[in-house]
Formats: structure tokens, sequence, C-alpha cells
């Protein structure tokens, strides 16, 4: 829908001590909560975000030939009510793309000439569910406020993925868990109450045992009305948006076409979730760790990247301002070479002087180890994770940012490591652990930040400040 038919945003007029993440200009134009999906590879998860959204999330060459999820995919929906209260439930509740209008006609018949009122404006984060991509699938659940865990009714419960996912979103401590049992249209009646029972049983102990099982078929758009009153249902969390503006990058591209002359070349596009702070346009930003390079010693530095906000966008909804919650995209003055191919994923972004230390050691503590490995193949499941070892190697997923790393010490329930990449991070931020079994990497255990050694970041270019 037209721009018009939307609140408008005033730079003029903020004022960031009033806002709230269901404030008419914000909710209006931009998400204020993320909703991720998880669960087992061909559940539907995609599926799920379309029927909602109106959106396909797979969108690359490689997703499209093998009809899976390879990177972390994105959408934006509106969540209405009809404002009669005698409109049936939960019919009343529809969905829309993020573009449409604040108060669009109930299409439920007999109530046609009643008007919808926005109540949730959210993001989807569409995780990868196949085994090789639980990394990435770690970098998504970083961000999500809540989560939709998919089921396929013609499928047995639990699925390898199903778990390991699960075993991820409990470790993270997520809470507001909707289990959707997808494809109802594929089974029997009988089956699916069968199936019903089993997923109670499965989830019972782990962290989505209270939650709402809703059968749903995504193809035929069945019961979707259901999940969004669910949705209106997922408290939005307490928002900072009065602290220093920080978000976490969870992709960067180069939106310029081949060819494009140097007059009409645009800068680098950065797209994440701002955890704290407000956003402007025309703001000079900071991305840490930038730019990561070795100096003649063969040690590792990092160079900050300068960069002024020339654009603030929720998809297609351009934004004066950008406040914790939900997904965006900004875009920058930065050279856009610099953000090609998701370069800059796990990079942290904020106002000058004011990010975390860049890291390349750290010290982790309060190591937890799962008893026994997830998601693996059956000749493997239920074999007990071993204690971490000096000189192996791990992948951490801390943020969005996920980097190998060799353990130099191990005591207790202690462990120094040393990373593959640098991290912009503070302490006592969560560190999930991963281990190579089977040849891919497997989700084994968590920790918390101590301490580490931090590179010396250059300081700030006098230009830049003045």
């Amino acid at each position: 829908m037209a721009q018009r038919e939307i609140m408008e945003q005033d730079l003029m007029e903020l004022d960031v001590k009033k806002l709230h993440p269901l404030s008419p200009e914000v909710i209006s134009r931009q998400p204020t909560i993320n909703i991720g999906l998880i669960g087992h590879v061909a559940h539907g998860k995609t599926t799920v975000v379309r029927a909602i959204s109106g959106i396909q999330t797979t969108r690359f060459k490689c997703e499209l030939e093998r009809n899976i999820t390879v990177k972390l995919g994105y959408a934006n929906a509106k969540i209405y009510k009809c404002e009669d209260e005698s409109c049936p439930q939960p019919w009343c509740y529809q969905s829309y793309g993020s573009g449409k209008e604040d108060n669009p006609a109930c299409d439920v018949p007999g109530f046609k000439n009643c008007r919808m009122r926005l109540h949730r404006h959210v993001s989807f984060v569409d995780c990868p569910g196949h085994e090789i991509l639980m990394t990435r699938m770690l970098s998504g659940a970083t961000i999500m406020d809540g989560a939709f865990l998919l089921i396929a009714a013609n499928e047995s419960c639990p699925q390898p993925q199903t778990l390991e996912h699960l075993s991820a979103v409990d470790i993270l401590k997520l809470q507001n868990l909707i289990v959707l049992q997808n494809k109802v249209d594929m089974v029997q009646e009988d089956q699916a109450r069968n199936q019903y029972k089993a997923i109670r049983e499965f989830l019972k102990g782990t962290v989505a045992e209270g939650a709402p099982v809703i059968p749903i078929s995504s193809q035929l758009n069945y019961n979707i009305d259901s999940v969004c009153e669910y949705i209106t249902k997922i408290p939005i969390p307490k928002r900072d948006f009065v602290s220093r503006p920080h978000m976490i990058v969870v992709r960067s591209f180069d939106v310029n076409k081949p060819g494009c002359g140097i007059s009409d070349m645009k800068g680098g596009v950065v797209g994440g979730t701002i955890t704290k702070g407000v956003l402007k346009v025309n703001q000079i930003v900071e991305l840490r760790p930038g730019i990561i390079d070795k100096n003649a010693d063969g040690k590792t530095i990092c160079k900050p990247i300068y960069s002024r906000i020339m654009s603030l966008f929720a998809e297609q909804n351009k934004l004066q301002f950008a406040v914790p919650g939900g997904l965006i995209g900004v875009g920058t003055s930065m050279d856009p070479a610099l953000s090609r191919s998701d370069k800059l994923v796990g990079q942290v972004l904020g106002d000058i002087g004011t990010l975390p230390e860049v890291y390349i050691k750290l010290k982790i503590r309060n190591i937890k180890l799962l008893h026994r490995h997830v998601g693996v193949e059956k000749n493997d499941t239920g074999k007990q994770v071993s204690n971490l070892a000096k000189g192996e190697v791990l992948m951490l997923n801390i943020l969005s940012m996920a980097t190998g790393a060799n353990i130099i010490t191990v005591r207790k329930d202690c462990v120094t490591l040393q990373l593959t990449a640098p991290v912009c991070t503070g302490i006592a931020e969560k560190v999930v652990l991963s281990r190579r079994v089977g040849g891919h990497w497997r989700l084994i255990g968590w920790g918390e930040i101590e301490d580490g050694v931090a590179l010396d970041v250059p300081a700030t270019p006098t230009e830049i400040l003045s």
C-alpha cells in the first residue's frame, strides 16, 4: 500500500523518552518483536512465513535448487484484529505485509463495514533446519524474542534437528514458544491426534513444556488466523530507547547492480536488530571489529569502520529513526565492497566510542555441557558429550558472530580460547559451544565470558569527531 496510508515519522518531533514499542509512529512502519522459526528440515518453516507475511524467504539460487533454507531468511508482517468485539475468533485476526495501512477493512463476512486495528508488527527469522547449518540457526536465535517450533504431522516426533533446535533455545533461555503441528492436511485425524500426544510427551521437561500446540496447514492457510491470535499474546519485551544505540548485524550486502555508474552508486547496507537506543538518519556510526587484517609481525589487527547513516528501512517502509526490536536495514556511506556477501555479519554497530572491546582471546566460565549428543545420526544418538580438552577446536556463537576457537587451557568449568577471528562483545555475554561430530558442528554446551585479551583499537580520526 502507499506510504501515505501509514504513520509518518518526524525527527524534529522525536522524543525518545516517550517512545514505546507500540507507539503508532513506531509500530506503523517498523517491527518491534522478532519471532524465529525453528525445527527439522522440510517441516514447513518457510511456508509458514509466507502464509503469514506473503513473503518467500528462500531467494538464493542454492536455496531454490535444493528447496531448503540455507541462509537466515527474513520477513515482516502486521497482525490485526477486528475492532468489533462480536467478530468471531479466531477469524477476527488477520495478517498482512509490512506496508499495509494501519486500519484496513475487516474481510470476515458480516463485518466488512468494520475496521481492523494494528496489534503487532513482527519480524520473522527463518532458520535453516538442515543439520549442517546449525551454526546459522544459532546466529539467528540470538536476536529472537519468541519462536515457532515446527513439527510436521506426517513424520515421527522428534526428528534430529527438532531436538537440537529445542536444546539451543533452551540454552539461550528463550521464552514465548509456540509449537505448530504443520501438514495436518496430509494425515488422518487419528494420526494427528496420536502425534499431538507424542509432541506433548516430547515437550515434557523442556522450555516448551507449557507451550500451545496449534494444528495448521501452511500450504492451505488452515488455522493461520489462530497463529495470528497467539502472536498477539506474545508480550513485547522491555526495550531501552534512551541508551546509546547498539545494533547486532546479521546480514550485509551491496545493492548496486553490475555496471552501475559511480554517480549512481550507493553505499553498503547492513541489516540486523537494535538491542538498545535509537538510530537516526544522518547519524555517524561505528562498526566493530571493522576491517580485520594482520600486521608485519603476523598479529591480528582491526580497524573500525566509520560511516554515516544515509537511509533506514523496514522492508519497503522508509524510516527516519529505528528503535529496538524487529529487523531493519541501514543504508550507509561506506564502500559497498566492505559489506558485500555478508562480510559484516557478526559485527556490532553503534555510536562512536561506545561499543564493547574487540577480543581475540576469551576466558569462558560456568561452562555447562549437554549430557548427550542431540541432532546426530541414529548410531551416534545418546553418546555422552566428552569433556573439553586442551588443543581442541570448537565453534563459538556469540551474538550473531560464529568463529572458530582453539582451547589453550582447561580448568574445571572454565576454559581459555584463542579465537580465529576477533569478536566485539561484552563481559558476561553468553557463548554457545559446538564441536565437530561426524563431519558437522554439533551443539555441546554453553558458558559466559569472564575476561579476555582485547585488541588495540585505533583512536577515532579527528576528522570523524569534528
